[in-house]
């Protein structure tokens, strides 16, 4: 309870402060260790940079946005019941950006939520013969965080964006120490 309690506490304190923000790459993480862009698809398939704004004060989450023309749009895990959960950014008119790493040759590969530990989605890019690459934030000195969808209730409704009803928050957090 006292994470939950962290997080709503860190998700209210990350609005925007552009002057001050730093901004980290999104990248998916091939198997031989390639970097995968990943990218916000409108309706005219155009690309869309997606990545980890770091406000100020705050370095342990970041929110995820989608750089669309002079608007950061939120990602957002949407309400669904398909097994894989679908990452989408919103735009202030209620229209939705898919997520895709794009590979060099165009490729486009689903970014999906694939599996949860408790109230942590493990969020990843998905090969066309089912292979997950891990989604990470790269900051401008070389930090590596993990991307992961985050509930903080027990709702499938977490909450409404721009009139889109989601499932889960998506934000970068620090890579995860294991149990000592």
């Amino acid at each position: 309870m006292k994470l939950l309690n962290l997080l709503a506490a860190l998700l209210l304190a990350t609005t925007l402060q552009a002057a001050d923000d730093i901004i980290w790459h999104v990248k998916a993480v091939h198997p031989e260790g390639r970097l995968i862009d990943v990218k916000a698809v409108d309706a005219a398939g155009k690309l869309h940079s997606v990545k980890a704004v770091q406000t100020p004060g705050n370095a342990h989450l970041l929110d995820i946005k989608a750089l669309v023309g002079d608007a950061k749009l939120p990602v957002k895990i949407l309400v669904s019941d398909d097994k894989l959960q679908p990452v989408k950014a919103v735009a202030a008119d209620g229209k939705v950006l898919g997520i895709k790493a794009v590979l060099p040759d165009g490729t486009k590969l689903d970014v999906k939520g694939v599996s949860s530990a408790g109230s942590i989605i493990n969020i990843k890019a998905i090969a066309a013969d089912g292979t997950n690459y891990g989604i990470k934030a790269i900051s401008p000195d070389g930090h590596l965080y993990d991307v992961k969808g985050i509930k903080l209730g027990a709702d499938k409704v977490e909450g409404k964006v721009n009139g889109v009803e989601f499932a889960a928050h998506i934000k970068a957090l620090p890579q995860a120490v294991g149990a000592k």
